[in-house]
């Protein structure tokens, strides 16, 4: 498929605006290292909102989601819960206020944050700037592939007569071109860039929502897929079977291993929650709700990414799917044993995205990658540069040679991870192994760090380090990541415990510091005790059960703006319809027991919003009396 010249020239005109994003803001960015990865905590919150959700719209999540629903149907909506896709939940009821306190500006950063500066938290920063930096390199590959599948499709120029080598050399242009704006423009090239890119997907996903509407009426995609792809319930087992339709897709629910879809389905609720209380990972992310200009600001930033990612999203995702489903089963078909699925998506839009128009979508798919290329980029220096280099080599340096160290972590971050991309054998492998066996080592101590009070830096580095000990070799095995989940949660949990328990306490001091300015709930009751002799008038974090409470709202809710715009495209009005009185019900109900009632300081009266002093320094609302 080559593109027209308009299409061309829409492409390149994107490009050329993010490089000048990138080399305008250089300038700024690269005063301090605050502002180069916090973007001196002076973004507002929207702006933060809307570059996360840009930076999560990826177009390699974007080709394997077009895959979920094309083979699972209405019941691919619970697939994503491996992420977990309703992690933004937890982050916006209280884990991002909790993390926007501490005022620091790395994970490793929170970890000393958290347990002091003795032998325990040495370990514990050591091995979290490892997880966040493997983090890194799984994200950098899993975006090189599938930049280049996507390009390859769409690039008038054969670089290779080998399909797969004119894949990686479009992959490897693509990301230097991405390389170059983040290394100069830092989180506000970042920001800045991907608020561009948020329009630029937003449109695109509506008009391939409206495009798909159109082309496909309910009957043409009735007749296309098998009995049960539109239901959202299920049974014991899966119960679709594409026998006569595409026999290969039966192969494929075999393969991934998910057809007795009850076990699936509390498989990922079970790791789903988990996670999500264990708090985000050392990326992207996290780096968002560090840049927050204040706590509540941090909790608005993750409701905003739920509200505006999910439905554009998903007209898309939609609309390449029915497209699909109706007129490329045939080619799938003729494929035979070697069908990739990973190609419906370029399909789809080189056969049925007009010219002109086809060229702002591709436009908005590169963006896709660049955004979630440029995010994770963006985090590699932060660890390199302040946890590593600063802390142990250079503590004296000047900001601009940290700033220029940055510029060559980053380089060497974007090669390697190109590198890894390279051995890579498909998209579902590394996005399997990144959330399941990467993260689901992570799970256990990093729960354990927010509720348990005991829990200290040796307890931290043993679950850290049992978790990626597990998960580093299974990339390398037929061992299924998400049903090994229990047993490596339990064996993270355990070496959490026992080294914790047969170590010495963390010093009371830094304890009862981390829970005057972060005020969580859980099992602290010591150290409240030792914080009530100084301060009578101390209050103890009693919203556990609104909080929960919130977060199953927040899921359903979740839940509902994922299926309307795929009931609205397939045009199952009365499906679409409930699904909008839900998320209105829900919305008035977060409304009235979450958005209203946050606070900056832990010591505010319900309701009652504090200015934080020092906002623009990054501290926390109490951290002059700490």
């Amino acid at each position: 498929m080559s593109l027209a010249p308009i299409d061309l020239l829409v492409i390149g005109l994107y490009l050329l605006a993010s490089l000048f994003i990138g080399f305008w803001v250089s300038r700024k960015a690269s005063e301090n290292i605050q502002s180069y990865f916090l973007g001196g905590n002076k973004l507002p919150w929207y702006y933060l909102g809307l570059s996360n959700a840009s930076g999560q719209f990826d177009i390699s999540g974007t080709m394997w989601m077009v895959y979920l629903l094309f083979i699972y149907g209405l019941k691919s909506i619970y697939i994503p819960w491996l992420w977990p896709a309703f992690n933004q939940v937890f982050l916006m009821v209280f884990l991002s206020i909790w993390l926007r306190r501490s005022g620091v500006m790395t994970g490793a950063a929170w970890i000393r944050f958290r347990f002091g500066e003795g032998r325990g938290a040495e370990l514990s920063h050591l091995v979290i700037v490892g997880f966040a930096l493997l983090v890194v390199l799984g994200y950098l590959a899993y975006g090189f592939v599938g930049i280049g599948k996507f390009a390859a499709a769409f690039m008038p120029w054969q670089l290779s007569a080998d399909a797969h080598n004119n894949e990686i050399f479009y992959g490897l242009i693509l990301t230097a071109i991405t390389a170059v704006y983040v290394v100069k423009g830092g989180m506000f090239g970042v920001v800045l860039t991907e608020v561009m890119q948020f329009v630029i997907m937003t449109l695109a996903c509506v008009a391939i929502g409206l495009i798909a509407m159109y082309q496909v009426s309910p009957e043409m995609l009735r007749a296309a897929v098998p009995e049960g792809w539109f239901s959202m319930g299920f049974g014991h087992t899966l119960d679709l079977d594409w026998s006569g339709i595409l026999d290969s897709a039966n192969q494929r629910i075999v393969d991934d291993g998910w057809s007795l879809f009850s076990v699936f389905f509390m498989l990922v609720l079970l790791k789903g929650i988990l996670q999500s209380m264990a708090g985000p990972a050392p990326n992207y992310d996290m780096q968002r709700i560090l840049s927050a200009r204040t706590p509540v600001e941090a909790a608005k930033m993750s409701w905003l990414v739920n509200l505006v990612l999910l439905f554009p999203r998903y007209m898309m995702i939609t609309g390449l799917t029915i497209l699909a489903l109706v007129f490329f089963v045939g080619d799938l078909r003729a494929m035979g044993d070697s069908v990739d699925f990973e190609q419906i998506l370029p399909f789809a839009l080189a056969n049925y995205v007009p010219a002109g128009l086809l060229g702002l979508v591709v436009a908005g798919l590169l963006a896709t990658f660049m955004s979630t290329f440029a995010a994770t980029t963006n985090s590699a220096p932060a660890y390199v540069v302040n946890d590593i280099y600063k802390r142990y080599f250079n503590k004296d340096a000047d900001e601009k040679t940290y700033v220029r160290m940055s510029y060559l972590v980053s380089i060497t971050f974007v090669i390697l991870g190109t590198g890894i991309g390279l051995f890579a054998p498909s998209l579902n492998s590394i996005i399997l192994w990144i959330v399941s066996a990467l993260y689901g080592g992570y799970t256990a101590a990093n729960i354990l760090k927010w509720y348990w009070w005991r829990m200290n830096g040796f307890g931290y580095f043993y679950g850290m380090l049992a978790g990626l000990l597990t998960a580093i070799p299974m990339m390398f095995t037929n061992i299924s990541p998400l049903y090994a989940f229990p047993a490596l949660f339990a064996l993270c949990m355990t070496a959490s415990i026992a080294g914790s328990l047969l170590t010495k306490a963390d010093d009371m001091e830094t304890l009862k510091a981390f829970y005057f300015k972060t005020r969580p709930w859980g099992f602290w009751g010591p150290v409240h005790q030792a914080l009530l002799a100084e301060r009578p008038d101390l209050k103890r974090n009693n919203d556990c059960k609104r909080d929960l409470i919130n977060c199953a709202v927040g899921l359903v809710w979740h839940t509902a703006l994922t299926a309307a715009p795929i009931f609205m495209v397939i045009k199952q009005w009365s499906e679409f319809t409930i699904a909008l009185a839900v998320i209105a019900l829900t919305s008035y109900l977060l409304w009235r027991n979450w958005y209203r009632l946050m606070r900056d300081d832990p010591d505010a009266e319900l309701g009652e919003q504090i200015q934080m002093s020092g906002s623009s320094s990054g501290r926390g609302p109490v951290a002059a009396t700490v």
